[in-house]
């Protein structure tokens, strides 16, 4: 009983902290406000369609702030999107907010990683009770974002609006991985080990600041509507259609990136006088890169 009392305080000071009327308008949910699978199912397949990943802040130098003022200001009322802690802890804050139960987790990154080589903890996943059942979800992914939850049921396929993807026990920990090209690729591993706030803002802060850490040095982006998946790598743009083939356009200015990452991830972009600047160099970059490769 104490724990439903902590629970629900937990819910009302969030309700009196965050806007959710606002987060309601901008992912375009208008479903009932309650903790039941169905609510989390339409609020996760909206956010991952409405709110996309993007780096712009760490390529920018610009700070990730991982308070919820902060979080509602760039996602919700300024048109940005944000990487996976920003993204995660603002989703936790909200299904805290309609009663949710929500425990905050941490991932070491296995997508695109060599096998055998350790890469530190780096990304956040949330863990919802529906009743007595636990889901897995995560809205910070980027191009593989699941777009509905997992339920917590070792080695069972499970349909989601976009992959499918199932979990696996490995090394005494779980492993999320999706069928992508026929086959089962691994995305993270992590336990089931609760962690809060100082640890993301930890975690966060080698993203933006350890040398040539990817999320500095490379601009990403990705959104998933309905049958599509849109990813942006540096000037590589990628739509990935749900059951067929992907194509891939290269963009050779800054115009072209300025206008696919408002249209096409509709995002509005931060004002910054070095901004234009930044793309450039990406762009010269990868320009460099595709000349001198063999």
């Amino acid at each position: 009983m104490s724990s439903q009392r902590t629970q629900e305080q937990v819910s009302a000071t969030l309700a009196s902290d965050l806007d959710l009327d606002a987060y309601c308008q901008r992912i375009g949910y208008t479903g009932a406000r309650t903790p039941t699978l169905e609510t989390l199912r339409s609020l996760q397949r909206l956010h991952t369609a409405t709110i996309p990943f993007e780096n712009l802040n760490p390529l920018l130098r610009l700070p990730v702030l991982l308070d919820l003022a902060t979080l509602q200001q760039k996602m919700v009322h300024q048109g940005r999107g944000g990487y996976c802690f920003e993204q995660n802890r603002l989703f936790s804050q909200v299904l805290q907010a309609l009663g949710f139960r929500v425990r905050e987790l941490a991932a070491r990154v296995l997508w695109n990683v060599a096998e055998g080589e350790m890469k530190p903890i780096t990304h956040m996943l949330l863990q919802v009770a529906i009743v007595q059942e636990w889901y897995i979800t995560d809205v910070g992914f980027g191009g593989l974002s699941p777009t509905g939850p997992i339920k917590l049921d070792l080695n069972t396929v499970q349909t989601t609006p976009h992959e499918p993807f199932r979990l696996i026990e490995a090394r005494d920990e779980l492993e999320l991985q999706a069928f992508v090209k026929d086959e089962w690729r691994s995305l993270y591993r992590f336990t089931l080990r609760e962690h809060h706030l100082p640890d993301y803002e930890m975690f966060s802060w080698y993203l933006c600041t350890y040398p040539n850490n990817y999320f500095q040095t490379s601009l990403a982006a990705a959104l998933s509507i309905p049958d599509q998946r849109y990813g942006l790598r540096n000037t590589v743009l990628t739509t990935h259609y749900l059951g067929g083939e992907s194509e891939q356009r290269e963009l050779r200015s800054v115009a072209e990136v300025r206008a696919v990452l408002e249209t096409i991830f509709r995002l509005t972009l931060p004002e910054v006088s070095y901004f234009d600047a930044t793309l450039q160099r990406i762009i010269d970059e990868a320009s460099e890169a595709k000349r001198t490769t063999p």
